[in-house]
């Protein structure tokens, strides 16, 4: 993840995460998928965790507490941090709801959501302070 000088973000995805929350969204259907994101010292996304949607909903969701707290642990427990959170939008494009902006609770992380909707697609956001600003994604090998 980086910044540029104008305050722009980007996001390279590795092609395996990609394909991994990609996966998700189509399997957990016609609920929304959720899972985090985890980056090494040096912004580089490294592990995706694909986790239950505890409200098993089609319009929201909560990670559940035990997984997340378990991603937590081994991503720590490489060397990594939870650097983001990524969901679904089943019905709609990739672009986050209200709610998503309201329940946005850590201001610093990266926030991808994969629309399945018309049309769909995959993009990545920061949510602070109720704003949103995207960030540009680019799949990598």
């Amino acid at each position: 993840m980086t910044s540029t000088q104008n305050g722009e973000h980007s996001l390279d995805i590795p092609a395996q995460i990609y394909e991994a929350m990609m996966a998700h969204s189509r399997f957990t259907y016609p609920e929304e998928a959720c899972g985090l994101l985890a980056a090494d010292e040096d912004g580089r996304l490294r592990m995706v965790y694909c986790l239950t949607n505890a409200e098993h909903s089609a319009s929201s969701y909560t990670i559940e507490p035990t997984e997340h707290f378990r991603a937590l642990q081994h991503a720590e427990s490489r060397g990594w941090e939870l650097v983001g959170a990524f969901h679904s939008h089943p019905q709609s494009a990739a672009f986050p709801s209200a709610t998503d902006l309201r329940l946005a609770a850590e201001p610093d992380w990266i926030y991808v959501i994969v629309g399945l909707g018309d049309p769909p697609g995959l993009r990545a956001f920061y949510l602070q302070a109720g704003s949103i600003n995207e960030a540009t994604l680019r799949v990598v090998s």
